[in-house]
């Protein structure tokens, strides 16, 4: 599922680095293809990021990414920039188009602990020293897929995009109170889990 990017990202978009979101989304809505361009530019690694935590493939991820931000284009008129964050909505359209390439292949794929993650863009944040040393980033991987939506997104956002938790509370539309229990039940979990395979491998 290749899907071209309908946007001229040789227009100056970095012009339009200036403005906050809501400057840039109202632009976008005018058809501002470099304000798309922008916004295309500031959220790709996130959206790719999600992606990869979900399908286990860099190619199948990066053509998810792909029509996650044709989706965006087509359908940008329709999002209210007084409402939820930008991201919040590009991950909602991941998360229904990863759900429906899972129907397509009849089954929940898993990350392998293999190479596939270590295709990763450099930016990408090695959470294993936030939790444990000793935990190589492709095990991390796999073990997120044993978390609820809500507890992966939580990790993904405070340890793999940076956010505090003011941010992470609004862009999942939650108290920080919420994001530090989702955070301390998803730390939790992902330590029993990776426990568990150590005891397996012993």
């Amino acid at each position: 599922m290749r899907a071209e990017i309908p946007l001229n990202k040789g227009v100056a978009a970095h012009a339009h680095w200036r403005h906050d979101e809501a400057g840039l989304i109202r632009l976008a809505q005018k058809g501002d293809e470099a304000a798309c361009a922008a916004l295309y530019d500031r959220h790709y690694d996130a959206v790719y990021r999600y992606c990869f935590y979900r399908v286990a493939d860099a190619e199948v991820a990066q053509d998810l990414t792909a029509e996650v931000f044709v989706r965006m284009v087509e359908k940008l008129e329709t999002f209210q920039v007084r409402g939820r964050p930008l991201l919040a909505w590009l991950y909602t359209i991941a998360r229904n188009l990863i759900y429906d390439l899972h129907r397509e292949n009849g089954k929940r794929q898993q990350v392998p602990l293999d190479e596939e993650a270590q295709r990763l863009p450099d930016a990408d944040i090695d959470l294993a020293r936030h939790v444990d040393g000793r935990i190589a980033a492709e095990r991390l991987a796999a073990a997120m897929e044993h978390l609820t939506e809500e507890q992966r997104q939580v990790i993904m956002l405070k340890f793999m995009e940076d956010l505090d938790n003011a941010r992470v509370a609004r862009l999942l539309g939650k108290t920080e109170g919420a994001v530090k229990s989702l955070q301390h039940r998803a730390l939790g979990a992902l330590r029993r889990v990776l426990q568990r395979e150590n005891s397996h491998e012993a």
